[in-house]
């Protein structure tokens, strides 16, 4: 296969967790892939790591920054000539009491997690409208189709990426655009586990049905499946992937047998 010829995915928080195995997936599944991430030396650091330098474009850009996006977009078009996939995985989280939170830290959050999915597929999508196909994921959550505590900025802000979805894959399938979202579970990436402690791991382990946490790699499986061909007629769907927490009511742990005495 040429390089003329091999898809392009764009994928943003790409340095690290999720955004970085889903960079990997692509790549082992033979596609190129631009990878965005406001973390600039980690985001150097992890592109050279997959020693792929023909295939792999590292770009230093705040997906919450217009100009930033807008010039992003262009360098990774006119790099590779083509964008088939984005991935709209970057975002930021801030865990305090909805009483406690700032108007400048829940405008923050907005800026990356709404304003940034919203502004990299304006400008991704007329590159996919002039090739006449393209499938974008946004990365949702499950804490925004779920209330928990600690989390109103950031289980807003993932609420609104899934109506967002909806609203991108009626507009946007006129011209073969597939706008999907997928909602993590748990994950064990690093930030999970510097803010989880053992007692609410414990307590996700209760209340998830597959009773452990997803790996960064499960959620890679099935954010580049929505990407790929194999879900052509896939669109407007949000798919959590959390081992069954969404689908799950009380009463896990007397059922198992298990209950923990704390």
């Amino acid at each position: 296969m040429t390089s003329k010829l091999q898809k392009v995915a764009l994928v943003t928080g790409a340095a690290r967790g999720i955004g970085l195995a889903v960079a990997t997936r692509f790549l082992e599944d033979g596609w190129r892939v631009a990878m965005l991430d406001i973390l600039g030396e980690t985001l150097n650091a992890s592109a050279r790591a997959l020693d792929r330098p023909d295939d792999v474009l590292a770009l230093e850009a705040d997906v919450s920054d217009p100009k930033a996006v807008e010039a992003a977009v262009e360098k990774a078009h006119r790099h590779f000539g083509r964008i088939d996939a984005l991935v709209n995985n970057a975002g930021i989280a801030v865990f305090k009491p909805m009483l406690d939170t700032t108007l400048e830290e829940w405008r923050r959050v907005m800026s990356v997690n709404l304003d940034g999915p919203f502004m990299m597929t304006q400008a991704v999508a007329p590159i996919m409208r002039d090739q006449g196909s393209g499938a974008i994921v946004n990365i949702a959550s499950i804490s925004g189709l779920r209330a928990s505590t600690m989390r109103v900025a950031y289980g807003t802000s993932k609420a609104a990426v899934a109506h967002l979805t909806k609203q991108q894959a009626v507009e946007l399938s006129q011209y073969g655009i597939r706008v999907n979202a997928v909602a993590p579970g748990p994950v064990d990436t690093a930030m999970a586990k510097e803010v989880h402690t053992k007692e609410i791991r414990a307590d996700y382990h209760d209340h998830i049905p597959l009773n452990r946490y997803g790996l960064e790699t499960e959620l890679a499986n099935a954010i580049c499946f929505l990407c790929g061909d194999q879900a052509g007629y896939i669109s407007g769907q949000v798919l959590a992937v959390d081992g069954g927490f969404d689908a799950a009511g009380v009463g896990l742990p007397t059922m198992r047998g298990e209950r923990r005495n704390l």
